[in-house]
């Protein structure tokens, strides 16, 4: 019996009543169910299979596999032809079953965002390190924090790394997790919300009460198409806000202010109270004055309408002030006291895999962090500039399968940015790895530098680390960009256990430096 041990099985028809537009085709409404699913081979005895239309594979070709594995019952969607099925298995149709299957993970599980106090972080850059900057400053106003994020998943106690590489797992995972929380009486969640998650429905049910949005850049067109598509995914976060649960605490919409699509998000929300954060934007409310930049940190003043508290976080950089603005907006959104909130942003220890200094004795400075797209590896190149005594020196790809644009933005970054560059293999997934590598120096040459001069291509990601680390001297910066926290690296349909941050260690070993 595939049970979850968070919730006890559940009937039917107790689904169909929140399923608008439902319609038992057969079999017996009072059936238990014992877990949702939407992958037919976890779909075992007593469980409801979501066949969903995937991009590569249609789940109603696997609803034979499911009845002969026991499932109980199975949702489909309206117009697809069904295959013959064994009278056992009950059928329920319903419009569109991507939908369906948040909506049946949210009852299965028993609303556990009605319980909560859900805080969903969304933008291009900056959600990972807002999230855990939140979380700090919420625990040091005393409130217990669950947290569900690209690094990892977080309760009070524990922490555990997300298995799945979207920062966003499908609506039965999220529920579960929120169940969690919500057993582990937790008063808040944080919720990293992508367009991803958000455009395929797995964020439905979640029952937002703050929205948080840190900015938005020409990312994600692959899937998006147009940056317009974009930038509507990422404001269904704040529409969410309009149809929540009604928990007692208000609906707030914090936003960017510096961000030209500001005011774009909060028109989504027009119900909820919009707080406003920024450097320079005039109408900001929430604002940092006083800034000093330290290779190490970051010090400032934190003005709101009600007061100010002084600041010092352990983040370089003025994008981590941005980010540090936008956790404490969230915190104060939420009624947590200034002082607290700024005492807590002071307290985070950083972020894995953001910004992360690998220290095996070496002279020079080697870093690993997330930066993916040309903004935010040009983001980190100036921060480390300012800090670089020898040569700044960066390893960096572009994944296959992804927006192309990337590759041009990321040999412009480090072609603009860096002394020196190394391009190599960042998930290549079906594409040639060595086209792409060689796509990006194109794009470096474009820029005015020089082959063999200015930038190499090494397709093998250890060697290109390697060698590096082998150029870099006394004063260097190396930095390792574009996977940061990951443990894994994908060729083909092969997902291949990798670290940056261990693969540097061992080049470092190599090269003789140990701690």
């Amino acid at each position: 019996m595939t049970t979850d041990s968070h919730t006890a099985p559940r009937t039917l028809a107790g689904l169909l009543a929140e399923l608008p537009g439902a319609r038992l085709l057969r079999g017996d409404p009072g059936a238990a169910i014992s877990a949702v699913h939407h992958d037919s081979r976890l779909a075992g005895p007593g469980s409801l299979f979501v066949a969903i239309k995937g991009f590569t594979v249609d789940g109603h070709r696997f609803l034979p596999d499911v009845a002969a594995a026991g499932a109980a019952a199975a949702l489909v969607e309206a117009g697809h032809e069904l295959p013959p099925l064994p009278p056992g298995l009950a059928l329920v149709e319903v419009p569109a079953t991507r939908p369906a299957l948040s909506a049946a993970a949210a009852w299965f599980y028993g609303h556990p965002g009605r319980e909560l106090v859900v805080i969903g972080i969304t933008g291009t850059d900056g959600k990972t390190t807002t999230s855990h900057l939140l979380t700090s400053a919420l625990e040091a106003a005393g409130a217990r924090v669950g947290r569900l994020g690209t690094v990892d998943t977080y309760l009070p106690g524990e922490t555990g790394h997300v298995t799945a590489r979207m920062t966003t797992p499908e609506a039965p995972e999220v529920q579960r997790l929120l169940r969690r929380m919500a057993d582990a009486r937790c008063d808040y969640a944080i919720v990293e919300s992508t367009s991803h998650g958000l455009a395929l429905h797995r964020l439905d049910h979640v029952e937002y009460d703050v929205a948080i949005f840190t900015n938005i850049t020409s990312d994600h067109l692959d899937f998006h198409q147009t940056f317009e598509a974009y930038r509507d995914a990422k404001a269904r976060l704040f529409a969410a806000l309009e149809v929540a649960a009604d928990k007692g605490v208000g609906k707030h919409a914090v936003v960017n202010a510096d961000d030209p699509s500001a005011e774009y998000m909060l028109s989504h929300a027009p119900r909820a109270e919009a707080i406003r954060f920024g450097l320079e934007a005039r109408n900001a409310d929430i604002v940092a004055r006083n800034i000093i930049l330290r290779p190490d940190g970051t010090s400032f003043r934190i003005v709101t309408p009600g007061g100010m508290a002084e600041c010092s976080i352990r983040l370089p950089a003025l994008f981590n002030v941005m980010n540090a603005l936008a956790a404490a907006s969230g915190a104060l959104a939420v009624g947590a006291e200034l002082q607290a909130v700024a005492r807590g942003l002071g307290e985070c220890p950083g972020v894995p895999g953001r910004m992360e200094r690998i220290d095996a004795g070496q002279p020079f400075d080697v870093i690993v962090d997330y930066a993916h797209t040309g903004d935010a590896v040009r983001k980190v190149l100036e921060v480390l500039r300012d800090v670089c005594q020898g040569r700044l020196i960066i390893v960096v790809g572009a994944a296959g399968e992804r927006d192309p644009g990337r590759r041009f933005g990321v040999g412009r970054a480090a072609a603009e940015g860096a002394d020196f560059a190394i391009f190599t293999n960042e998930d290549p997934r079906s594409e040639d790895p060595a086209a792409i590598v060689r796509e990006i120096g194109r794009h470096a040459e474009s820029a005015g530098r020089q082959r063999g001069a200015d930038f190499l291509e090494i397709e093998d990601r250890r060697e290109a680390i390697a060698a590096a680390l082998a150029m870099a001297r006394y004063g260097d910066i190396v930095v390792i960009a574009g996977k940061g926290h990951e443990k894994s690296i994908v060729y083909g349909d092969q997902v291949i256990p990798w670290d940056d941050r261990e693969v540097a260690r061992e080049e470092l070993a190599k090269l003789g430096y140990r701690r």
